[in-house]
């Protein structure tokens, strides 16, 4: 079989200022509320925001091929980039309610670091360090684990009482589109449609113009669908819709992921990715949609914990991304998106799969190809692809359609989302992570890849593990990362070789061991019960002394990327 070329010929060149970081990172406290007071000086003291911003490595994004784009074609981009910008104003909201009013207050603070923590304020949309456990490196008061969707002295007891009390109220207080707000001796749910109504407004008139610039029929009903969606909060329709974009434009924007909801896991967050698909390379993995079913059938779980009910059409793009907006650009870059989370969608015609390939290319070269040096021993490092990155990343979306989503428990129907609440997004990465392995090698077995990927394979995916850890326990794909890093510790699969001081992998006994953890992320999320869920990632989502050193070594190999894109075509 051919292997998947994603344009090696012409690799992407990235333009990146790589900055040198200090031997030794800075350790913060995770959870500054139990630091004494004393104690948060001093580690605010140690903090530096310049040496924080600096791990983050710019790579300019300019260099994409739009030369097939008509004119059309490149007017509704630029209205998209228009779009984008509105998301960001939306999510700097959602993150930080008095997001300009803060940053104001940074600048005038009078501190001799005032300019580099302004920006990295800026950076985030927040004042807590996501590299550093969401440590807050401005202010005293602890990081609100419901960032800016609910009140900030607002805890998951008092939200839970004022609904035992008030069912009728459960569907609004729980919805993804609703902020909470406290009135006086009340709280109270506003939709996204009046709390961002003049940003939504605006948005959906940039949607609606670029639909009517748009030659591309199944692209200009989705814009005009998700602008109506923008004013009732009403996403079904341009959901569907979303799913049969065609042409050279693949955009998605609106308000989708719940990862900043620390508290429940419910609310949504504004992001906006705009993308040029790449067709051919788009083909070449297309073809492994049509497995979804047999991956479902193949899982090693007993049957009860399948699920044949969600829709396996799965669309799969790869594309470059031109545009980022909201959620999709501040802080740790995605490699590609797994969309829609509507389980109704999903279950009638699946999630489509987008592969950023200039992102993913980037992150490769200027990340985990060093990691992977200083991580494992030479002859497993050397093993380490781009491709299996890229291979990695579309059975990790794939695994997303996999396994429990909408369940009957105690006589009732649910999904796993709203049972596992809060831990719902690092049980969720963390199983996607381990079952795209699993896929990835029953697709080696069943003969659809060489058996020769095998090794590369499993080393990229290994070195992957510690590239996501590095994002601070605080982020759902760092946890799922953790877990895996220590299943596989127990397992003998990956052992410190003394002598090379570098870690060394058991390549069957880590087969088996990805076997043994997929079985178990799918019945934790089957059962569907939060205590055992919390269990589950009290035990593995840690680091421990060895992980810490391993991850102090890389201090010079920038944490993630900055991507800089262009305000226009």
């Amino acid at each position: 079989m051919r292997p998947l070329i994603f344009a090696l010929a012409a690799a992407l060149t990235v333009s990146a200022c790589q900055e040198k970081q200090p031997k030794v990172d800075i350790t913060i406290p995770r959870d500054s509320s139990t630091v004494e007071t004393g104690d948060i000086k001093a580690a605010k003291a140690a903090y530096n925001a310049k040496t924080q911003f600096k791990k983050y490595a710019p790579v300019n994004m300019d260099d994409v091929d739009t030369s097939f784009l008509n004119a059309s074609e490149k007017a509704v981009v630029n209205k998209l980039i228009q779009a984008s910008h509105i998301m960001t104003k939306i999510y700097q909201r959602q993150i930080t309610p008095n997001f300009n009013q803060l940053r104001k207050e940074i600048n005038e603070s009078g501190l001799e670091n005032a300019k580099d923590v302004a920006r990295l304020y800026s950076f985030y949309f927040s004042r807590c360090d996501s590299l550093a456990d969401n440590y807050p490196f401005f202010g005293s008061a602890p990081c609100p684990q419901g960032a800016g969707f609910y009140p900030e002295d607002m805890n998951r007891d008092e939200f839970n009482a004022w609904l035992e009390k008030r069912p009728k109220q459960a569907a609004a207080f729980k919805s993804g589109y609703t902020l909470i707000r406290r009135k006086e001796d009340r709280l109270a749910a506003i939709p996204y449609s009046r709390a961002y109504k003049k940003q939504l407004e605006i948005a959906a008139n940039l949607l609606r113009e670029a639909a009517d610039l748009s030659r591309e029929p199944t692209l200009a009903r989705f814009l005009r669908l998700r602008a109506d969606a923008f004013l009732t909060d009403d996403y079904y329709e341009s959901e569907l819709a979303w799913m049969d974009i065609q042409g050279n434009i693949e955009v998605a924007i609106g308000p989708y992921e719940v990862y900043d909801d620390g508290l429940f896991g419910y609310k949504t967050a504004f992001e906006s990715f705009v993308t040029l698909k790449n067709p051919q390379e788009s083909t070449e993995l297309g073809k492994f949609k049509t497995y979804l079913r047999d991956m479902e059938a193949n899982l090693p779980v007993d049957d009860i914990y399948k699920n044949f009910k969600r829709g396996f059409e799965s669309p799969i793009v790869v594309a470059d991304q031109i545009q980022g907006g909201g959620d999709n650009i501040n802080g740790a870059q995605t490699t590609a998106f797994n969309l829609p989370n509507d389980e109704r969608v999903r279950e009638a015609k699946g999630a489509k799969k987008v592969i950023l390939k200039n992102v993913l290319e980037a992150k490769y070269d200027l990340i985990l190809a060093p990691i992977a040096d200083k991580l494992l021993v030479p002859e497993q490092a050397a093993l380490t692809h781009k491709n299996f990155l890229a291979y990695g990343t579309l059975f990790h979306e794939l695994s997303h359609s996999l396994g429990p989503g909408t369940i009957i428990k105690d006589g009732r129907e649910t999904t796993v989302a709203a049972e596992l609440k809060e831990l719902h997004t690092a049980m969720e990465e963390g199983k996607a992570d381990v079952m795209a392995a699993y896929n990835m090698l029953y697709m080696i077995e069943r003969g659809e890849l060489p058996e020769s990927y095998r090794g590369g394979f499993l080393a990229t995916y290994y070195a992957s593990l510690f590239r996501a850890m590095r994002f601070g326990l605080g982020s759902a794909h760092a946890q799922g990362a953790a877990v895996q890093y220590n299943y596989f510790k127990d397992a003998g699969a990956a052992i410190w070789d003394k002598e090379a001081k570098l870690m060394r992998l058991d390549f069957d006994l880590m087969q088996a061991a990805i076997t043994d953890l997929t079985a178990e992320f799918i019945e934790v999320q089957g059962d569907a019960d939060y205590k055992q869920a919390s269990e589950f990632l009290s035990r593995y989502a840690k680091k421990d002394a060895r992980a810490e050193a391993i991850l102090k070594s890389f201090s010079n190999i920038p944490v993630d990327i900055r991507p800089i894109y262009p305000k226009k075509l």
